[in-house]
C-alpha cells in the first residue's frame, strides 16, 4: 500500500517535472512561437484521437457543445502562442514567474463563472502578486515585452482551467481536449494560410531534425501523456495536492535552465525577490483555498 502511494507520488512529480520541461523545449524549438503551437496541437489532437479510440470513448457531441469546446481551442491555442512568444522575447525564467500569476486571474476569473463572491485574501494576495511583479518589471524592463506576453498568458491559461472546469463535469475529458486540439489546429491554420510566415514558405513543414525530435516530444509526453497522466493521477491524490506540487513546475523549469542556458538566464537579485514573493503567495493562496473547502465540506456533513 505505501509502495503504491510513494510510486503515485513520483509519477505526480515526474508530471510537474515534465510541465516545466515544456518551457525549456520552447527555448530549443527554434521555429516561431504560431507555427509551433499549430505544430504541437496537430500532433497532440492524432495522439489523443488515437487515445479515445483505442479506449473506445464517445466522440458524438452536440453543435452547440461543439462550439464551446472550439472556443476554448482558441482560448488555449492563445495561451500556447503567448507563452512561447514570451520565451521567444525574453527567457525562460522570466515566462514562468509570470505564468505563476494566473492562479490570481482564476480567483476573480471564478467568481463570475461560478457567480461567487470573491474572498477577501484573494484581493490581497493579488495585491501582493502586482507588487512582485512589479519589482521584476523595476529590475528586468529590458524583458518587458516578455512580461507582457507572460502575463497574458497567465491570464489566458486561467480562463481555459475555468472553463474547462466546467466542462468536465458533464463531458469526457480526453473527448474536450481532442475537440480543443482541433478546432486550435484549424484557428491557428487560417491565420498561416495568409500569413507570410505561414503555409506560405516553402520550409514550413521542413524542420531541422532537432525541431522534429523536441516538436514531438513537447506534443507526446509533454502534452497528450501529461494530460492523461494527470487525469489519472487524480485518482488516487487529492486534487489539493496535485494543484499544489503543480507550483514546482515554476521552480523545476528554472533550475533546468540554469543549468543548460546558464548565460541567458543569469538574472538580477530583484528579480528573485519578486519571484519568492510571486510564489510564496501562490503557494498560500492554494493552503488557504484548501482549508477553506474542508470548512465547507465539515459544514456539509454537519447539516
Amino acid at each position: 500500500m505505501l509502495g503504491d502511494k510513494l510510486k503515485n507520488y513520483a509519477h505526480l512529480h515526474l508530471l510537474v517535472f515534465i510541465a516545466g520541461f515544456t518551457a525549456i523545449l520552447g527555448k530549443l524549438i527554434t521555429i516561431k512561437a504560431i507555427p509551433l503551437v499549430w505544430f504541437r496541437m496537430l500532433i497532440a489532437g492524432l495522439l489523443m484521437f488515437g487515445f479515445i479510440k483505442i479506449y473506445k470513448i464517445k466522440l458524438k457531441i452536440p453543435l452547440k457543445t461543439f462550439i464551446k469546446f472550439g472556443i476554448a481551442g482558441i482560448v488555449v491555442a492563445l495561451h500556447w502562442i503567448t507563452f512561447f512568444g514570451a520565451i521567444d522575447v525574453s527567457n525562460v525564467s522570466i515566462t514562468l514567474v509570470m505564468f505563476s500569476t494566473g492562479a490570481f486571474f482564476a480567483s476573480f476569473i471564478e467568481p463570475i463563472v461560478y457567480r461567487r463572491k470573491i474572498i477577501w485574501y484573494e484581493i490581497i494576495f493579488g495585491i501582493i502578486v502586482i507588487i512582485g511583479v512589479s519589482i521584476i518589471i523595476n529590475t528586468e524592463f529590458q524583458y518587458i515585452n516578455g512580461i507582457i506576453l507572460g502575463v497574458i498568458s497567465a491570464f489566458l491559461s486561467s480562463l481555459f482551467a475555468v472553463i474547462n472546469g466546467k466542462f468536465v463535469e458533464n463531458h469526457n475529458a480526453s473527448t474536450i481536449s481532442f475537440y480543443e486540439f482541433i478546432c486550435g489546429v484549424v484557428f491557428i491554420s487560417i491565420y498561416l494560410a495568409f500569413a507570410a510566415d505561414g503555409f506560405l514558405q516553402e520550409d514550413f513543414f521542413f524542420l531541422s531534425t532537432n525541431d522534429w525530435i523536441y516538436i514531438s516530444i513537447l506534443a507526446s509526453v509533454c502534452t497528450a501523456y501529461a494530460f492523461i497522466g494527470s487525469v489519472h493521477i487524480m485518482r488516487y491524490i487529492s486534487p489539493y495536492t496535485v494543484v499544489l506540487t503543480y507550483n514546482l513546475e515554476i521552480v523545476y523549469g528554472i533550475v533546468l535552465a540554469i543549468i543548460l542556458f546558464p548565460i541567458d538566464e543569469k538574472m538580477s537579485p530583484g528579480f528573485y525577490y519578486g519571484s519568492v514573493l510571486v510564489v510564496a503567495t501562490v503557494v498560500a493562496n492554494g493552503i488557504l483555498k484548501n482549508k477553506r473547502k474542508r470548512k465547507s465540506a465539515k459544514g456539509i456533513e454537519v447539516s
